[in-house]
Protein backbone atom coordinates (compact mmCIF):
# COMPACT_ATOMS: atom_id res chain seq x y z
CA UNK A 1 0.00 0.00 0.00
CA UNK A 2 1.29 3.44 -0.90
CA UNK A 3 1.28 5.90 1.95
CA UNK A 4 1.10 9.63 1.31
CA UNK A 5 1.41 12.30 3.94
CA UNK A 6 -1.00 15.25 3.65
CA UNK A 7 -0.95 18.54 5.48
CA UNK A 8 -4.01 19.82 7.32
CA UNK A 9 -4.42 22.51 4.65
CA UNK A 10 -4.52 19.88 1.89
CA UNK A 11 -7.11 17.84 3.76
CA UNK A 12 -9.29 20.94 4.27
CA UNK A 13 -9.03 21.84 0.57
CA UNK A 14 -9.97 18.32 -0.49
CA UNK A 15 -12.92 18.26 1.91
CA UNK A 16 -14.05 21.70 0.73
CA UNK A 17 -14.12 20.62 -2.90
CA UNK A 18 -16.12 17.52 -1.98
CA UNK A 19 -18.62 19.69 -0.08
CA UNK A 20 -19.02 22.10 -3.02
CA UNK A 21 -19.50 19.24 -5.45
CA UNK A 22 -22.04 17.52 -3.19
CA UNK A 23 -23.95 20.74 -2.50
CA UNK A 24 -24.09 21.51 -6.21
CA UNK A 25 -25.44 18.08 -7.06
CA UNK A 26 -27.91 18.35 -4.19
CA UNK A 27 -29.19 21.69 -5.48
CA UNK A 28 -29.56 20.31 -8.97
CA UNK A 29 -31.68 17.46 -7.62
CA UNK A 30 -33.74 19.49 -5.13
CA UNK A 31 -36.88 21.52 -5.66
CA UNK A 32 -36.58 24.16 -2.90
CA UNK A 33 -35.54 27.03 -5.20
CA UNK A 34 -37.14 28.06 -8.45
CA UNK A 35 -35.71 26.40 -11.55
CA UNK A 36 -33.43 29.24 -12.67
CA UNK A 37 -31.91 29.79 -9.21
CA UNK A 38 -31.51 26.07 -8.61
CA UNK A 39 -29.81 25.42 -11.94
CA UNK A 40 -27.46 28.42 -11.64
CA UNK A 41 -26.36 27.63 -8.08
CA UNK A 42 -26.19 23.90 -8.68
CA UNK A 43 -24.12 24.17 -11.85
CA UNK A 44 -21.78 26.73 -10.31
CA UNK A 45 -21.10 24.62 -7.23
CA UNK A 46 -20.77 21.43 -9.25
CA UNK A 47 -18.30 23.02 -11.67
CA UNK A 48 -16.24 24.61 -8.89
CA UNK A 49 -16.18 21.38 -6.90
CA UNK A 50 -15.33 19.24 -9.90
CA UNK A 51 -12.72 21.51 -11.44
CA UNK A 52 -10.88 22.20 -8.19
CA UNK A 53 -10.76 18.50 -7.38
CA UNK A 54 -8.63 17.70 -10.43
CA UNK A 55 -5.45 19.65 -9.51
CA UNK A 56 -5.74 18.61 -5.86
CA UNK A 57 -6.05 14.94 -6.82
CA UNK A 58 -3.08 15.20 -9.18
CA UNK A 59 -1.04 16.85 -6.41
CA UNK A 60 -1.83 14.07 -3.96
CA UNK A 61 -1.18 11.31 -6.50
CA UNK A 62 2.09 12.94 -7.51
CA UNK A 63 3.43 13.11 -3.96
CA UNK A 64 6.21 10.73 -3.13
CA UNK A 65 5.95 8.81 0.10
CA UNK A 66 8.82 8.15 2.48
CA UNK A 67 8.05 4.42 2.33
CA UNK A 68 8.32 4.26 -1.46
CA UNK A 69 11.56 6.27 -1.47
CA UNK A 70 13.13 4.03 1.16
CA UNK A 71 12.19 0.88 -0.75
CA UNK A 72 13.61 2.23 -4.01
CA UNK A 73 16.82 3.32 -2.32
CA UNK A 74 17.30 -0.12 -0.77
CA UNK A 75 16.74 -1.93 -4.08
Amino acid sequence: MIERKLTIAEIILIAGTRVALGAGIGLLLSSRLNNDQRKAAGLALTLVGGLTTIPLALGVIGKKSATTTEIRAAA
